[in-house]
């Protein structure tokens, strides 16, 4: 007869439990955006599917827990689900595929084609969990990069493997501008990500910015305002990975988000629903964490590597340039281009305000003769644009500062080489050319 001690033995040599084994659950609750589900094995972040009707299965993400409650978020309309709806783990990671077959596509966040082209012929495919590289690994900016406005290529220059945003209220010209960088910018590779704005504007921006010769060197990530906040987020993910792969291939990246804040809007609406307390005029604070997680996987590559140079427009609300997400994004990218409504009131496109303006990579990608010259340029505006009310009520006496009376005499220049129409492009050199000249100009008499 066994003695207690062989018992307990055979006890601890057994195996353990199998826990991989897919253990579904069911769902509970359903509250706004978000299902309570019971019985499920899986982590924060893991993906499930659950039933909808007899036949139909929406994929979900664990977006948090309580106790032995789940909390899920879908990737898609939820119409129809019942008390109960199965719910079954998925444990394969979230891939895309990826490869020569992805360029001149169209896709939505979950990496599904949108253009109706057929299946993408991948050769390989990537983790939706990027690799964080090092930041003393990654190559320092040291390359102008030309995006074809001459404004920001002499004023505001930027340089390969920086992060911009582009700071406007609506209907400044935020995508006319970004649609003007698409198809000038000197890129190997374009990703451009649609986050939640209109989806009227996806089509247009395909077919009359990008059009047949810039949507062949381009990936575009479509995710318009009515898909779920879970599908935005993705998107935005999904835009940043994409980069992140051809980077690693060699290439220049030029990657294009329409917008960081209706990404920072989709994961306020998640945290919210989870029981988030709000903080910052209703932001969570998770919000705030997400966006420098999103932000930082642009930039250059390795040494020998390529580069992921990226604009993300950020939305004022009201025109508040202190809105809190506005205020975060500027304080984490690498300078800001400001789009100002009365110039774009008055029929100045671009309607960049150069004095609001900054690229803070400028001062190591060029020459010291540059630089002093853009920053006379911002100097003279900066003096116009303090004494404005006084000169055009005729308060101001010629003579009274002659650097007024210089800002005065070269501001119909200056207001004319600022200005671009949307088919021009122009060159760093052939933009120097046209700030020299626009500083050297005489008026007419």
């Amino acid at each position: 007869m066994p003695t207690l001690l062989d018992r307990l033995t055979r006890i601890t040599e057994q195996p353990l439990p199998d826990y991989s084994v897919d253990i579904e659950g069911k769902v509970t609750r359903m509250v706004g955006l978000t299902m309570e589900a019971i019985g499920c094995v899986v982590a924060l972040g893991d993906r499930c599917a659950v039933q909808i009707g007899h036949n139909r299965w929406v994929e979900s993400e664990v977006v948090g827990f309580t106790g032995d409650l789940t909390y899920l978020m879908p990737t898609e309309a939820i119409e129809g689900i019942s008390p109960g709806a199965r719910v079954r783990p998925l444990r394969e990671d979230s891939h895309m595929p990826v490869g020569p077959g992805l360029l001149g596509r169209v896709v939505n966040g979950l990496g599904r084609p949108l253009d109706g082209k057929g299946p993408i012929a991948a050769q390989e495919s990537i983790s939706l969990q990027g690799e964080i590289i090092n930041p003393l690994q990654r190559k320092p900016i040291s390359e102008p990069l030309d995006v074809g406005i001459k404004a920001i290529n002499s004023l505001l220059t930027v340089g390969k493997g920086q992060r911009l945003g582009l700071f406007a209220g609506s209907g400044v010209g935020k995508s006319m501008l970004l649609g003007m960088m698409t198809r000038f910018t000197e890129a190997d590779i374009t990703i451009v990500g649609l986050i939640g704005e209109r989806g009227r504007e996806v089509k247009e921006f395909i077919e009359q910015i990008l059009g047949p010769e810039g949507l062949a060197r381009s990936v575009v990530v479509a995710s318009p305002a009515d898909d779920s906040a879970l599908m935005r987020l993705r998107a935005a993910v999904l835009t940043s990975r994409i980069a992140e792969y051809y980077r690693d291939q060699g290439k220049n990246v030029l990657l294009l988000m329409d917008s960081l804040t209706r990404y920072a809007q989709a994961q306020r609406e998640i945290a919210l629903s989870v029981g988030e307390p709000p903080a910052t005029k209703g932001y969570p604070p998770s919000v705030f964490s997400k966006l420098p997680w999103l932000v930082e996987r642009a930039g250059n590559g390795k040494e020998g590597g390529g580069s992921v140079t990226a604009f993300y427009t950020v939305l004022t609300e009201g025109d508040d340039q202190q809105d809190p997400i506005a205020d975060a994004s500027r304080a984490i990218l690498d300078g800001h281009v400001v789009l100002s409504r009365r110039l774009a009131e008055e029929g100045h496109y671009p309607a960049i305000d150069i004095e609001a303006s900054i690229s803070r990579a400028m001062p190591h990608i060029v020459s010291d003769a540059h630089m002093q010259g853009a920053m006379r340029v911002k100097q003279l505006y900066s003096r116009y644009q303090q004494n404005r009310d006084l000169i055009a009520v005729g308060a101001y006496t010629k003579g009274s500062d002659p650097e007024l009376d210089q800002a005065i005499q070269l501001m119909p220049a200056i207001n004319d080489f600022l200005r671009q129409s949307l088919n021009e492009s122009f060159t760093i050199d052939q933009s120097l050319e046209a700030l020299v000249a626009a500083m050297t100009s005489t008026p007419s008499a």
